[in-house]
């Protein structure tokens, strides 16, 4: 599938990990290398500052540098897409302001969190958020951790904003995506993202743009393959794919609480030797027998051969 001016965002765009060195301190080398390992794995867009770079729990200072030396060191090779969430309406103006400076391509924001607004405040929200904004606007659909969900009423209201060029879903709600999907593209526009990892075959395979698919910050080549297959209707390799796709899913597993997944990407990113496990206060990286968890499922991912591509490029990086 193409992109074009009306839906311009598609394949696989994976949501960064912010490689960290310090507790406020960015890990600028394997911020990199990471981007390097992307950029080289065919994927088609970088989201930075979402939840799986945990925008939330990083100082503004910090957020405001992961733009400059993502942009920095991803040298225009792919679009760029920023993360302004948060619950102060001036703070995500002005990072967007920032982003657009350093070069970013796009934003995109999920609703204010913490005190959940209903959804005619969230349209007006919305309105009035984007008219403030330098950059277009993708939406983000995360109501597990923001409590609210961008209803599908917001979405028509919504669809003659120019400022908007797509929604990602991380609802897991395949009724919802479903909907949203159909609404945006019978009237031509906005890409349509999946932002469940194990969903964005069978979303494609309906017609959805492409996916944000965190093990992408791993595995590249794997999920640009996986979206493309599915994306020519390649029923067969969508099938082989899938159950590999479905064995990476014990990485965001090995924890045991709700920070698990990102713990799990970052561990193995500094077990493959890409950058820092650190991972943001109030939570802490792996302790030993989680590493050598992840070590030990690395070891069996090795023999994948649909994985074979990305670990030769990791062990000649």
């Amino acid at each position: 599938m193409k992109p074009s001016p009306q839906r311009p965002y598609h394949g696989i765009i994976p949501p960064l990990v912010t490689p960290l060195s310090g507790s406020d301190q960015l890990d600028e080398p394997g911020l990199k290398k990471l981007i390097d390992h992307l950029c080289d794995g065919g994927v088609h867009g970088l989201f930075i500052l979402g939840t799986t770079g945990e925008a939330p729990s990083l100082s503004h200072p910090l957020r405001r540098k992961m733009i400059e030396h993502s942009c920095k060191f991803t040298e225009g090779r792919l679009p760029i897409l920023v993360g302004i969430t948060d619950t102060s309406f001036i703070e995500s103006v002005e990072l967007a302001h920032h982003a657009a400076k350093c070069g970013a391509d796009a934003v995109v924001v999920a609703p204010p969190y913490y005190l959940p607004p209903g959804q005619p405040e969230l349209l007006e929200y919305l309105n009035d958020l984007i008219a403030e904004l330098p950059l277009p606007c993708m939406l983000y659909n995360m109501p597990p951790l923001t409590k609210v969900q961008i209803g599908s009423r917001v979405v028509e209201q919504l669809l003659d904003n120019q400022g908007i060029v797509g929604l990602k879903d991380s609802s897991g709600d395949m009724s919802y995506f479903h909907h949203i999907e159909n609404i945006a593209h019978q009237a031509g526009k906005w890409s349509v993202l999946m932002g469940s990892e194990l969903l964005m075959m069978d979303s494609v395979l309906s017609g959805s743009d492409g996916g944000v698919t965190g093990g992408a910050n791993l595995f590249p080549r794997f999920f640009s393959a996986a979206w493309s297959a599915a994306d020519k209707g390649d029923l067969e390799t969508v099938h082989r794919m899938q159950k590999t796709m479905i064995h990476l899913q014990q990485l965001y597993s090995i924890g045991q609480h709700a920070s698990a997944g990102i713990k799990g990407i970052k561990c193995a990113l500094e077990t493959l030797g890409i950058c820092s496990a650190r991972i943001a206060e109030p939570f802490r990286a792996f302790n030993k027998p989680e590493k050598q968890a992840v070590a030990a499922l690395l070891d069996t991912l090795h023999q994948d051969p649909l994985l074979a591509a990305d670990f030769a490029a990791l062990a000649s990086s």
